[in-house]
């Protein structure tokens, strides 16, 4: 039986400048799938999407499950004979792939290269300096900056719409960016996956559902143990070669899921109760429970993207990964968070006004930056990870499969 291969040169061009620049070193000896613990005998990767790298099967991988059940632990390309780093090509696949996907394509595009890279800080640093021009803070605190912190760094006082007070200046300017950029990167997220998952079905031969799982149902079956796996990091921990990534990866996770819990709580707080309540507008207490979760959260934050950063620069220099943007960026991105928002902290409390107030701008900036880009840059693997590890569970399901013609 033949086979009409039509490679898209694009896309091959696209994967090598991704990381992927090895890609044809692979001569399929299959060791690759034989050593990776992940790999199964009914989806033996890297291997088949080595093969479809090399012919440019564009179509074939960006709804392969597969390269984003590679979790990149380094295993294949330890004991490729040849040189041919196939987890980085797997890296480079999923990085073509959150660029494809990616809504709106121009800021897809932007995220996707390196060049780029004086656009992708301008653009945020832009907008939160136009949001405090128009806010019209520009007298900085003195004596009640030890005190207010940077609750006044969009001004003092609330907003109020035809003589109704709504919310205090520095949470509405704040939410003025914060909250379209995270809707922004939540719609581009979600019609991401939703294209994800018709194309691998598409390409798992999944038609019409045998019959469909309502919400809870699917929810319960296939999202929820997905996730609880993620969390437990079940896979990471299969990993030989590269240990050191589940020890980053870890503390990195729990940071955010505690970040996440604690700006949660902050806009409940702030944005809802701090209407009724004005006190609770400004810095929380050192003591407040909260506050020390956020500082616990900010440490392993710093103490994971050090171990990964470590990690990183050691796989480089033993020739066992390439020095891509799409692997740096991320990293940068969250370093920045983590490294303004403890500094921002610190000198607040040691009473330095200017250069606080200097380090909290730039901590703005690194928020949205993280918020903006996520669909289109590695922080992607969030959501479409999960998206791939339900697909999993679904397609081996009895909703698909009928379990009397599958024996």
């Amino acid at each position: 039986m033949s086979m009409n291969v039509q490679p898209d040169i694009h896309f091959i061009r696209d994967m090598k400048e991704a990381g992927g620049d090895t890609l044809k070193k692979c001569f399929q000896c299959a060791t690759c799938s034989v050593v990776c613990p992940l790999s199964t005998d009914e989806n033996p990767f890297p291997r088949q999407q080595m093969i479809y790298s090399q012919w440019g099967l564009k179509d074939k991988l960006i709804g392969d499950p597969n390269m984003l059940l590679c979790h990149h632990c380094g295993d294949c390309t330890a004991y490729c004979p040849r040189g041919a780093k196939p987890g980085d090509v797997m890296g480079a696949i999923r990085a073509y792939a959150y660029k494809f996907y990616g809504w709106p394509t121009p800021l897809a595009n932007l995220a996707s290269s390196g060049k780029n890279l004086p656009f992708l800080v301008a653009i945020p640093a832009l907008v939160v300096f136009l949001v405090w021009l128009i806010s019209g803070s520009n007298v900085l605190p003195h004596e009640e900056f030890l005190h207010d912190g940077f609750s006044n760094f969009f001004g003092e006082g609330y907003v109020t719409l035809f003589g109704i007070k709504l919310l205090s200046r520095n949470v509405f300017f704040i939410n003025s960016f914060m909250i379209p950029t995270a809707a922004l990167a939540s719609f581009a997220a979600f019609k991401g996956v939703t294209a994800l998952w018709r194309k691998m079905s598409e390409n798992a031969g999944v038609g019409e559902a045998l019959y469909r799982p309502s919400v809870p149902q699917f929810v319960k079956e296939f999202l929820w143990p997905s996730l609880v796996e993620i969390v437990q990091h079940d896979r990471f921990k299969k990993c030989e070669t590269n240990q050191e990534r589940t020890r980053g990866h870890q503390p990195l996770m729990w940071s955010f899921i505690g970040l996440f819990f604690v700006t949660t709580y902050s806009f409940v707080s702030q944005d809802i109760l701090g209407y009724f309540i004005p006190s609770l507008h400004g810095p929380m207490s050192m003591l407040n429970p909260v506050k020390m979760v956020a500082n616990i959260a900010a440490i392993a934050l710093l103490v994971g993207i050090v171990i990964l950063w470590k990690n990183r620069n050691e796989m480089v220099e033993k020739k066992q990964a390439s020095n891509t943007f799409y692997d740096w960026f991320l990293i940068w991105m969250i370093a920045g968070v983590g490294v303004t928002g403890l500094g921002a902290e610190i000198l607040r409390l040691v009473g330095v006004l200017k250069l606080g107030y200097l380090v909290y701008y730039l901590h703005l900036v690194s928020v949205m930056m993280l918020f903006l880009y996520m669909p289109y840059t590695k922080f992607a693997h969030l959501v479409y990870r999960t998206c791939a590890m339900t697909f999993e569970r679904y397609r081996d399901s009895a909703y698909v499969k009928n379990p009397v013609n599958n024996g």
